[in-house]
C-alpha cells in the first residue's frame, strides 16, 4: 500500500498544515514507510493470539474508595489567601 502527493496535500489541508515542496516529499516518504510497515504486520498470523488489554501481566492493587473528611473546615480556611468568616473569597468571574 502506498499513497501519492495529492493524498498528502488533502491530509495537510484537513489538518490545517502547510508544507513546502521539500517537506511534502519527506512526509510522503514517511507515510509510505508507515503504510508498508502496516502491510508487513498484516502478513503475520495472529489467529491464535489473544488481544491484549494491558502490556504487562501486572495487576494494580487498588484500595477501597471510601469517602472521609481528612481536613476540617477551619484547617482548610487556614490555607486560603482570602477568606470571609466560613467561606473562601475568590475574584468575581461573572458580571
Amino acid at each position: 500500500m502506498s499513497t501519492d502527493i495529492q493524498t498528502i496535500r488533502k491530509l495537510a489541508h484537513l489538518a490545517r498544515l502547510e508544507f513546502n515542496d521539500e517537506k511534502e516529499q519527506e512526509v510522503l516518504q514517511d507515510l509510505n514507510k508507515i503504510l508498508n510497515w502496516v502491510d508487513q504486520l498484516r502478513e503475520l498470523d495472529t489467529e491464535n493470539v489473544e488481544p491484549l488489554t494491558h502490556m504487562s501481566e501486572e495487576v494494580n492493587v487498588m484500595r477501597e474508595d471510601v469517602a472521609q473528611n481528612t481536613i476540617t473546615h477551619e484547617q482548610a480556611l487556614l490555607n486560603a489567601p482570602k477568606k470571609d468568616s466560613d467561606y473562601f473569597r475568590v475574584p468575581k468571574v461573572l458580571e
